[in-house]
Formats: structure tokens, sequence, C-alpha cells
């Protein structure tokens, strides 16, 4: 079969490669239908994740359907149309038993794509599939799905709930990429008094307001002045940090009030400076986080009852063997205005 192989920093082909199998007997073989690329994926390729090793198949956001499963899987069989989970999850150690499946330490957490191969493939080997696949109703399209195998349940759990946004709230979030965007969409479900989003791409930024941010601001106009103006000079109840860079992150160290929260979700390959001396008084929480995927029943039935629209996060398609055009595209939204991208089977 083929699929996208790591190389190395910078280095990746789409290329053949063997055909996965079962391996241990909770694994499950899906036939990929729709994949995309992660924010993550590019990471990887700058050599900010070395734990990823060179002839690594990336990838870990996909919808497929079931063609083989191992003797112990009883929740999914052959011909099921799953989603397959950005996490995969053993359910036998601590952390799964807390719901905590980010940090299974009995084989799984983040894997795919990662430390076993991932779904940017034709086909791929889900490990522990019986807690890392879900069933999809017949009314939710792949495209659609796929936003559910990491940045919608990444952007809520990581950014809204361990911001703990609330009615009335006033939420920056800087950064509106698939990641970004997505915070927006999940932090409206709690009514937040306003959303204010930043980011240097005009596209962007039209976007966000599509989202249902209601201010949208360049990180060059002042956006500590604004959110002053919008909260009485306190600032921002809930910042969420969408980047990974060490500018992103001290811009929102600056823009949180006194006794508010900092939700970091951006993947940060460089350190960044805390200001300890100016925020240890002010009672300010820093959350960081990698993504549980606990909440993805919840965020499936909400897609399924039409109360979450993520379609429009999408903004281009591929064949599934266009693979290095996607990657071309999604690695230059400057140029391309890219999401997120979409590759399925034809």
């Amino acid at each position: 079969m083929k699929a996208l192989v790591y190389g190395g920093p910078g280095q990746r082909s789409w290329a053949e490669v063997p055909d996965p199998a079962i391996v241990d007997p909770t694994d499950a073989i899906i036939r990929v239908d729709t994949v995309t690329i992660c924010g993550t994926d590019l990471h990887i390729l700058g050599g900010d994740v070395p734990t990823v090793a060179p002839g690594r198949v990336l990838g870990h956001e996909a919808v497929g359907t079931v063609t083989a499963v191992g003797p112990a899987v009883t929740t999914v069989a052959p011909g099921d149309r799953v989603l397959a989970s950005c996490i995969s999850a053993c359910g036998r150690c601590r952390y799964c038993r807390e719901g905590s499946y980010g940090q299974c330490r009995g084989g799984g957490g983040w894997i795919l794509g990662h430390l076993v191969n991932g779904v940017q493939a034709e086909y791929a080997r889900i490990p522990f599939a019986d807690l890392s696949t879900y069933l999809l109703p017949a009314g939710v399209s792949d495209e659609a799905a796929v936003l559910l195998a990491d940045i919608l349940p990444t952007s809520y759990e990581v950014g809204v709930l361990n911001g703990r946004v609330r009615p009335g709230d006033t939420v920056a979030v800087v950064g509106t990429g698939p990641i970004g965007l997505a915070a927006i969409r999940t932090a409206r479900l709690f009514s937040p008094g306003h959303i204010v989003a930043i980011d240097r791409a005009d596209s962007r930024l039209e976007a966000a307001k599509r989202a249902g941010a209601d201010l949208t601001l360049k990180p060059d106009q002042d956006p500590l002045a604004a959110i002053g103006r919008l909260t009485g000079g306190l600032g921002a109840d809930v910042v969420i940090e969408a980047v990974g860079t060490p500018a992103s992150f001290e811009l929102c160290a600056t823009l949180i009030r006194p006794g508010g929260h900092l939700a970091n979700i951006g993947v940060h390959g460089k350190p960044a400076t805390l200001h300890l001396e100016d925020l240890w008084i002010r009672n300010v929480t820093i959350t960081t986080g990698l993504v549980d995927t606990s909440s993805t029943p919840t965020l499936l039935r909400m897609l399924a009852g039409g109360q979450l629209e993520v379609g429009d996060l999408i903004t281009h398609r591929f064949p599934l063997d266009a693979m290095a055009e996607a990657y071309e595209t999604f690695a230059d939204p400057a140029r391309s205005g890219a999401l997120k991208v979409a590759l399925s089977r034809a």
C-alpha cells in the first residue's frame, strides 16, 4: 500500500510500505476513507517532536471502514464505518480508569503517527480498537467526522474546559488556525460575553468571525488595550493559546486578568519565557494538556444532532494519493488560505 512516510526533519514521501496486519488481539485494521493533516504533523516535519523516528507513517486523524479485527475486539466488526481517534487507550491503567486517555501508561496515548504507524495511508492498524474507535451514525459525513478525531476534542478539552469558560466571560483566542477556530466554536457553547480572536492573517480572522468571534485583531493592533476596553481594564477571563510559539504564549500572559485562566493548546518546539515576576501575585492559572478524547462521544452526539457545525473548517479537498500537494497547501496557509484539508479515497 501507499503511505506518507517521515524521513527525518523536512523529509516526507508518499511511498510504498507493507500492509498493516493484526499484531495484538485488541487491534483493528481499517481502510482509510478520509484523512486529514494536523499542525502537529508539521511540527514533526520541523523537527520539534524528536520521538518520531524516520520511517514512521504519519497521521492521527481518520475515518475508515473496518476490514479486520483481533479476537479480543467486541465493539466493532468488519464493514463498520468508524472514527479513528488520535488517542489510543488501553482502558486498564490508572490514567485510563480516570478518563485521562492521553496519559495512558498501558501502551496507548498519542501513539498513531508518533510511536506507531499512523493513518495517512491506504490502510491502518488501530490499537485498542474497542476504546479508540467510534461507530459513526449514517447521517454524519466523513469530512465532518474526521474533525472529531483531534481538533474538536482538543480545542474543547484542552482549551475551553481547561480554561473554565463560563457564561458572560471574555475569552481571547490567540491563533485562529483550525484549533483556534474550533476553540471559538466550542467556547460558544458556554455563552461567553465576548470572544476576541487574534491572528496575523486576514483570511483566518475572517474565518474567526464566521466561527463566532465578536472582535478580531492582529497582534500589532494593541489587543491588551482592546480587551481592556471590553472588561473595564481587567483583562480576559480566559485566554486560549492556539499557536505554539514563544511570542504567542507571552502575548497570552499579558492579556489575562487577575484570577483568570490561560489554557495552552499549542505544540511548543522552543522554550517560552514565563514572567513569574508579573504573574505570581495575580492568581493566574496556567494549564497545559494533551487531549484525552473523553469528550468525543458527546461531541459526536452533538454533531449528529445538528448542534455543532464544523464542515466549513475544511477548505481544500484532495484524492488520497495527492498527499504531497495536500501537505504543500496546508503548510502554506498565507498563500493557499487553507484551514483543514481533507483527503478521501476515490
